[in-house]
């Protein structure tokens, strides 16, 4: 079960033996759509076996500023 809108995905992990492989290739598929690194984007845990990825539009500014 995934949930997209235009800065987030929030995906529930059926199977606890692939979550690190779903939450790497989420990261990945984020970062690709806004254009930005990996370590832009923010995960976070937002129920039993759910996570909520979003921009980290903190980091975004940091990288913005010092460029």
């Amino acid at each position: 079960m995934t949930f997209e809108t235009a800065n987030t995905v929030t995906h529930k992990l059926w199977d606890r033996s692939t979550m690190h492989h779903e939450l790497d290739a989420l990261v990945h598929d984020l970062s690709i759509r806004h254009n930005t690194a990996k370590s832009n984007i923010a995960v976070h845990a937002s129920g039993p076996n759910t996570f909520t990825l979003s921009l980290n539009h903190g980091a975004a500014n940091l990288d913005s500023a010092s460029a």
